[in-house]
């Protein structure tokens, strides 16, 4: 492939990834994939196996959220991180961790709050949440844990106002499998420490 057919297609990425983030940013698209493929089809990039990846559409997002929407995405995301910390202490015996868009800063109004739980007892957790009271439905999430794509127990909290919440359970060991690097998640006080 020559250097000039590359550069193209390098340059048609970033564009995608601008217009995908500018989707998301105003619309509320919160699906990376779903958001990149609409770019792509509302451009005309007729080739979709160079699309952007989700690391270039969020770099595109943040660039975006910086530049247009710098009045109200910070009390947006201070909302947002509020309810999740309230999330978390209400989770606390099961140490609770911030993960996604509403830690990146990359959320917006329509983003949904995630947590994950390390346990290999989801119906503990399924437990805790009933004897409060707390409403919920429950789910499966789709995880890459020691490189394989895995279906584990999830909860999703119906809060009467704000964000829903996931709350993913991941198995004790993967805690500590060196796929989650730390700057992609946050626990309590991380999260404490992100609104003072």
């Amino acid at each position: 492939m020559g250097k000039e057919r590359i550069q193209r297609r390098d340059l048609m990425r970033e564009q995608l990834a601008h217009h995908a983030a500018r989707l998301m940013a105003e619309d509320g698209i919160t699906d990376y994939a779903y958001a990149k493929r609409k770019a792509a089809k509302q451009m005309g990039a007729a080739d979709t196996h160079h699309l952007p990846s989700n690391q270039q559409v969020e770099d595109a997002l943040r660039s975006f959220r910086s530049l247009y929407q710098s009045d109200s995405h910070p009390g947006i995301l201070r909302q947002l991180r509020e309810q999740a910390l309230h999330a978390m202490r209400l989770l606390e015996p099961f140490h609770p961790y911030l993960t996604g868009s509403v830690l990146n800063g990359t959320a917006g109004e329509q983003s949904d709050i995630n947590l994950v739980i390390y346990s290999d007892d989801a119906k503990a957790v399924m437990m805790f949440l009933l004897k409060r009271d707390l409403p919920f439905e429950s789910g499966e999430w789709r995880a890459n844990l020691a490189g394989r794509q895995q279906t584990v127990p999830s909860f999703t909290l119906q809060a009467d106002s704000g964000a829903p919440v996931h709350i993913a359970v991941l198995p004790d060991n993967a805690r500590h499998n060196g796929n989650r690097k730390a700057e992609t998640r946050a626990d309590t006080a991380a999260v404490e420490a992100l609104l003072g």
